[in-house]
């Protein structure tokens, strides 16, 4: 049996303990149950104990064979700081499926100390040179702003003059009236689930680090784009993320095709956003719109999509709408408690690396945005 097999073995067998025990405790609670019965079951859970115990040696065997194989012969004597993180990492990620504590040294390598739990983990580009899915993208990040810190509460504006009657933007002025000055960012908890193999857990410091880095980057970067662009948002606390919800309040803007849509949008926006707006959009959008405007002609497909629509562009296919305003009011925010753990998936066997981050994505301002919608012909 290899190291996964005898590992399930010890931890069957503590379930049947645990099991035995419970079992064992019902029989005793209730005084109509013969005593000859509860001998029985006391016998049932020794025979248990003796066999987790010879299960559980076996393991710890196992696990220290399987470190000795993983041990080079001749580390080298002085590692780079590139190194050093992608073995520490990768000790991080085998203490956890293995369920054995982190040592504070694994945090102090990967940035953290040992007191806040090794929490500094946000989605960056990993390289890798295992095969895996493609890198996700959420193109907010680019030009939304990202923070980690806890219970954090902002201004929505972030400067004022006198009073809010200096606000020129009279829709501003409203919505901060309506909601308050103040913008709190609430804790959200969420999971990402990375399955691994045993050749992956037991390789290489280096791919290990940079498969599970990318996977939990692929999993974290697709909930905050899927929040953000949510059409019909189910969940109550995700509502207030997305861009399209009718709670949200962004004002929708229409135009008798999506070129006129976008341009009336941008128009539509006081200038003290319109000056830093951006455009987001579906790409298959944007070809419907050279198409229209090229009119037969090849010279607007090689032109810059800014200097078609008049302002950036970014492009992601959630937006099934194109979103426009000034992206510095989108806002994602991470608590520092982060939280490693380990799962198994029953139906396929596969053992999975877990990590539990919480999360908020703040509109603030709505009125920094625009929805542009195509007018529903008559």
């Amino acid at each position: 049996m290899n190291f996964y097999q005898i590992k399930k073995n010890a931890m069957d067998m503590g379930d049947e303990v645990r099991q035995a025990n419970e079992k064992l405790n019902e029989m005793l609670a209730n005084p109509q149950t013969p005593t000859e019965d509860i001998k029985a079951q006391q016998k049932v859970v020794d025979s248990a104990q003796e066999r987790y115990e010879v299960a559980r040696k076996q393991m710890e065997k196992a696990e220290a064979e399987a470190k000795k194989k993983l041990k080079p012969n001749s580390e080298p004597s002085q590692l780079s700081e590139k190194e050093k993180r992608a073995k520490a990492f990768a000790q991080l990620v085998r203490n956890t499926m293995a369920k054995q504590a982190v040592p504070a040294s694994v945090y102090q390598a990967l940035g953290d100390d040992y007191s806040t739990g090794g929490n500094k983990f946000l989605p960056k580009t990993v390289s890798t040179d295992i095969i895996t899915g493609p890198q996700e993208h959420n193109p907010l990040r680019d030009i939304s702003t990202v923070t980690q810190i806890t219970n954090l509460e902002i201004p929505r504006l972030s400067f004022t003059l006198d009073d809010d009657g200096f606000i020129a933007d009279g829709d501003t002025a409203k919505e901060i009236q309506a909601k308050g000055d103040t913008v709190q960012f609430t804790r959200n908890k969420f999971k990402v689930k990375v399955g691994l193999s045993e050749t992956v857990l037991l390789g290489s410091d280096a791919n290990l680090t940079a498969y599970v880095e990318q996977e939990l980057t692929n999993g974290v970067t697709r909930k905050e784009r899927n929040v953000a662009f949510a059409v019909n948002p189910t969940k109550a606390n995700e509502k207030h993320m997305s861009f399209y919800d009718d709670t949200v309040g962004i004002k929708k803007v229409t135009g008798s095709d999506l070129y006129d849509a976008i341009t009336n949008a941008v128009a539509d926006l006081h200038e003290d956003y319109r000056e830093n707006a951006t455009i987001v959009m579906a790409y298959k959008d944007y070809l419907k719109i050279i198409k229209t405007l090229a009119n037969g002609s090849n010279t607007l497909y090689g032109a810059q999509p800014s200097a078609v629509l008049g302002k950036p562009v970014v492009f992601t296919d959630a937006a099934t709408k194109p979103v426009v305003g000034d992206f510095s009011y989108s806002q994602y925010n991470y608590d520092i408690n982060t939280i490693y753990d380990q799962d198994k998936d029953v139906d396929t066997g596969i053992e999975k690396f877990v990590l539990t981050a919480w999360m908020d994505h703040q509109i603030k301002l709505s009125s920094a945005f625009r929805i542009a919608d195509v007018q529903a012909s008559k």
